[in-house]
């Protein structure tokens, strides 16, 4: 026999998200213990507290499925069911250096796509920039890749001068070819390819890049990797 809250629970977990199944299968184990505590049964209070342990990690085992992803950003970001290989399209770097997403392998990488006349795109450079600041040194890089069909000539001083952002390194696809290659919409968009070099997942359209729930995706990534070395 089921008590009213648990039917409407079972009607309705589905609005937990993945923690669902699991807050309720523990709630309905302490409403078990608690109703045998009320019947003198003292044997149950070492359960109880086992089982209230439970209930409070079971939202962190669920998470441990996969990479975390919460807020605002985590409801627009897309996680791949099935990881596929990044594009071995070539592209620019400001030297004039033909490069590949396999030149980055070892690191996981941001990679955006962007333009100087795309307003959301030009909004989020900074908080990319600071991104890549913080993330460098663990082991990932952001790699914003141009659409202009100025080339350096247009992007360099746009984010040197213009936009004084000094750390973003600055990556050419004159003719759009890397970006059709990983099926971009429309901009700005963004990828995430994990050390292996497999894409795990997109966004399109702006975000707040340096905010701490995209931190926690990338070191997710970054852990990941750290684990399979």
């Amino acid at each position: 026999m089921l008590f009213a809250w648990e039917e409407s629970a079972l009607a309705g977990f589905w609005f937990l998200g993945p923690q669902g199944p699991f807050v309720l299968f523990w709630l309905m184990v302490v409403e078990g213990i608690t109703e045998a505590m009320q019947q003198g049964k003292t044997w149950v209070n070492p359960l109880a507290a086992l089982s209230f342990a439970a209930l409070l990690a079971s939202p962190a085992i669920a998470a441990a499925d996969g990479p975390p992803l919460s807020g605002h950003f985590g409801e627009a970001y897309q996680v791949y069911d099935e990881p596929h290989p990044a594009p071995d399209t070539v592209f620019e770097a400001r030297d004039g250096e033909s490069v590949t997403m396999a030149d980055f392998e070892g690191r996981v990488l941001v990679v955006n796509f962007w333009a100087t006349w795309c307003a959301p795109c030009v909004e989020e450079m900074p908080t990319l920039d600071a991104l890549d600041m913080e993330i460098s040194p663990k082991g990932a890089d952001v790699i914003a890749v141009s659409q202009d069909r100025g080339g350096r000539e247009q992007v360099e001083p746009f984010l040197r001068d213009r936009l004084n952002l000094q750390q973003l390194g600055i990556y050419l696809d004159q003719k759009g070819e890397l970006a059709r290659a990983f099926d971009v919409r429309g901009l700005p968009a963004t990828f995430v390819i994990d050390a292996e070099g497999q894409v795990v997942g997109r966004l399109d359209g702006p975000a707040e890049w340096n905010d701490p729930e995209v931190h926690e995706l990338v070191e997710y990534y970054i852990e990941q990797a750290e684990a399979g070395s």
